[in-house]
């Protein structure tokens, strides 16, 4: 980056960019890096990216795995995850983003005080991803009852994922766990 930021966020599977883009545009003193292996939502970003003049992302094609293993030790301040690919038949389970290897990839490279972020609209990834966090030492879940996970956090911005949730009925919910 430019402008050297003191913090430094990612978003894994930014799909079209929408919710990067706004975070980048509202935070122009923090770095961005986004993480999408297809083109069409790489190519929607990147479009955003030119036509709001924004400096401050850096974009990653590929699977975000390598990424999380290159990142130095303590480098971000926060992790967002918005609306994963839930891979909701038992067998593609092991496909699911969130795994006990990421999150301690996660863990790894968030700063003491930085946050992962969660949300989807799939009961059953939400139950998922609370029980990988909740056995890691080095998180502290912070959104604790049912009200709060239906509330989002500060600053979002809907997705069209969370559009879609909404429209057919489906409840969201969003998670936020820190790094002790």
């Amino acid at each position: 980056f430019q402008n050297h930021p003191d913090d430094i966020c990612m978003e894994v599977g930014f799909g079209g960019g929408e919710y990067l883009t706004g975070q980048a545009e509202e935070q122009p003193d923090c770095g961005f890096i986004g993480v999408e292996p297809f083109q069409s939502g790489m190519a929607k970003a990147l479009t955003a990216i030119d036509a709001l003049g924004l400096e401050n992302i850096r974009l990653f094609d590929q699977d975000a795995g390598p990424l999380l293993q290159w990142l130095p030790p303590a480098s971000l301040i926060r992790v967002d995850l918005l609306y994963p690919d839930p891979w909701t038949k038992k067998r593609h389970w092991k496909r699911r983003f969130v795994s006990d290897a990421n999150v301690a990839a996660i863990a790894r490279i968030l700063k003491p005080g930085g946050c992962f972020r969660f949300a989807s609209d799939i009961g059953a990834y939400v139950d998922w991803t609370l029980a990988h966090l909740e056995r890691r030492p080095d998180f502290r879940r912070l959104v604790r009852s049912s009200d709060e996970m239906r509330s989002p956090w500060p600053g979002w911005k809907q997705t069209r994922y969370e559009a879609k949730a909404l429209r057919e009925g489906r409840t969201p919910a969003y998670l936020i766990f820190e790094k002790i």
